[in-house]
């Protein structure tokens, strides 16, 4: 019979006010323990990190520690390089890619956010100004004849 071994993940939270949140960006999870959850050798994933496709914090003596999302983001390397066939090189540049999206998007939100600002101090404004704002429409009188 195959040894079943157990790992054991802590999640750290973050305090919001009211609400408690799990942090997926802490970095909390050794080596060891996000290679595991990955499903690769921790030898595989020094390469991820030396490739730069995961960034690992450090502890003072130097141990790496991934968080949750690292380890999504590994999950998701495996995925394209086993069943997709992509080289590490263009799992990179997918990776860097989604980023730039994930960026350009957050940026277009932001920008609609204060358009929808800018509209809602505008539809003030006019309520303000009311039936005696300034009107800017032309009228051509012609006189009797």
């Amino acid at each position: 019979m195959a040894a079943h071994r157990q790992l054991r993940v802590e999640i750290s939270y973050r305090q919001r006010g009211l609400d408690d949140e799990i942090d997926f960006d802490a970095k909390i999870l050794a080596i060891s323990a996000a290679a595991e959850l990955a499903g690769m050798h921790p030898q595989t994933l020094r390469q991820y990190d030396r490739l730069g496709l995961v960034e690992a914090a450090r502890t003072p003596g130097g141990g790496r520690r991934y968080s949750a999302r690292d380890v999504t983001r590994l999950r998701e390397i495996q995925r394209l390089s086993q069943d997709e066939g992509v080289n590490l090189a263009g799992i990179k540049r997918i990776m860097d890619l989604e980023r730039e999206v994930q960026a350009v998007r957050a940026e277009a939100q932001a920008v609609l956010e204060e358009l929808q600002r800018a509209r809602v101090q505008l539809a003030e404004l006019r309520a303000m100004a009311g039936p005696f704002g300034r009107s800017t429409d032309i009228v051509l009188w012609r006189g009797e004849q």
